[in-house]
């Protein structure tokens, strides 16, 4: 079979629209399927439902690298949705929730870093954890349309286990609102009328079992923010370890201390959107900076293998001052962190903002190599971004694994994590076989494995 190069590869392995991980495309028909289905739909929302936000609506301030805010979001609103018929059905898919405490009648969820004082008959910010009748109940029992089979380097991962497929699910419901979220079908499903997916309930060992069937390596909660679904992510965790498969959270990293403690003894892997550097900004999104930054210390703290993405949106945060910012306070943490900085394309409510061009790209993966970071990656723009794909052992600069996309060409990390050449610990996830368990390839067929398909249940 000929070897093609990577720029024809680069044709196979494009990922999604977006640079972070992308749920599979899902149609919503109609309510009244939506738990009776055990098969996904597609999904082609329209595009014209929404007024087009530009980054400019933004306020104007200025930006400096040391103003973290600390003040919380605003409090938990009332019960109402913009879906009540989906509502209606999510709350009947629900099991009492582990990460709260009580506060004089009201419930403190700790799930994520708002920490929502819940009255009775009211909802977090999330929309899904609410308060009934003084019980915290969260959502249990079902995915989003369906579970697909993902290359890990779409999550993006790409020092955990390289060249292999995570079973990945999600559920409905964020803590953040980004006018640019690619996941908006899901993550967005009771703030936007339009939003939904088709729920498909299963149990955490149905989950496991389609995993062994489709021969992932991992299973990922991702798709919607996981930590406002923690729980449920544990109950397939528990599950998923004891069959030896690892287990990884994609996430925006508006985390708490509680969430992540209850959530290390599953996880092998944590993958957090770092959005941008400005406090302000961060709170249009539905967030602080401060916690998200938190939120990365924790978890890396906690031992678990973190990676870091930043989607680079022209005109949001693509100056290089706030991508020299974001660098040097991911260097702060440690210098072995990868940072992927990806291309955005337009979405959601912002299908009006260009596309990120590649020199922009480039020029970020250049500041986060200059501020010291040991491991940087431009993605969403496979056989355009030269070495950019590949990991090069950063004492002695040799070639460790090439890359196109999701297509691993080659791989050279030894068995026991170190580079060939000069010995140097590659700090990672590697499987101990070494090469022989690494998929490598160079021609279309390898290329075409490495698409993300569906996972019949």
């Amino acid at each position: 079979m000929q070897p093609i190069p990577p720029q024809s590869l680069a044709s196979i392995t494009k990922p999604p629209k977006t640079a972070t991980d992308r749920a599979p495309p899902l149609h919503l028909e109609n309510i009244s399927r939506f738990s009776q289905t055990s098969q996904p739909f597609d999904f082609s929302p329209p595009r014209t439902h929404t007024a087009q936000w530009r980054p400019e609506h933004m306020s104007q301030t200025t930006f400096t690298t040391n103003a973290l805010e600390s003040a919380a979001p605003a409090a938990s609103r009332p019960a109402a949705t913009a879906n009540p018929a989906l509502a209606e059905v999510l709350d009947r898919l629900t099991a009492p929730g582990s990460l709260c405490v009580t506060e004089d009648g009201y419930i403190r969820c700790v799930a994520c870093g708002h920490r929502c004082r819940i009255a009775p008959g009211r909802r977090g910010i999330c929309k899904v954890r609410f308060n009934q009748n003084g019980q915290l109940r969260v959502p249990f029992g079902y995915v989003a349309g369906g579970l697909a089979s993902d290359p890990v380097e779409k999550k993006p991962f790409f020092h955990v286990y390289p060249g292999s497929d995570a079973l990945t699910f999600g559920m409905l419901g964020c803590d953040f609102h980004c006018p640019y979220c690619q996941n908006w079908v899901t993550s967005q499903a009771l703030r936007d009328a339009v939003a939904g997916a088709p729920i498909v309930e299963l149990t955490p060992q149905q989950i496991v079992a389609a995993a062994r069937r489709s021969g992932a390596r991992l299973v990922v909660s991702s798709y919607n923010e996981p930590l406002i679904t923690a729980e449920w992510a544990v109950a397939v965790f528990r599950e998923a370890k004891p069959a030896g498969l690892a287990c990884a959270f994609v996430s925006n990293g508006n985390a708490t201390p509680e969430a992540l403690d209850f959530l290390r003894p599953w996880l092998t892997a944590y993958k957090i959107d770092l959005k941008g550097f400005d406090p302000q900004r961060y709170r249009r999104l539905g967030g602080t900076l401060e916690n998200v930054c938190n939120g990365i210390r924790w978890v890396h703290e906690r031992g678990l293998w973190l990676e870091i993405v930043t989607l680079v949106v022209p005109g949001f945060n693509d100056s290089q001052e706030e991508l020299r910012a974001i660098a040097r306070f991911i260097a702060s943490v440690s210098r072995d962190i990868p940072w992927h900085v990806t291309a955005f394309h337009p979405d959601y409510q912002m299908t009006d903002t260009p596309a990120t061009p590649v020199r922009t790209l480039l020029r970020a993966a250049e500041i986060g190599s200059e501020e010291g970071l040991h491991f940087v990656y431009a993605g969403n723009a496979p056989g355009r971004v030269g070495r950019w794909e590949n990991t090069w052992c950063p004492h002695c600069q040799r070639l460790l694994i090439e890359r196109t996309g999701y297509l691993v060409r080659s791989y050279h990390i030894t068995p026991s994590g170190r580079c060939p050449d000069c010995n140097h610990l590659i700090p990672g996830v590697w499987p101990h076989g070494g090469a022989s368990e690494v998929p490598t390839g160079n021609s279309w067929l390898d290329a075409q494995r490495r698409i993300p398909r569906r996972v019949n249940l």
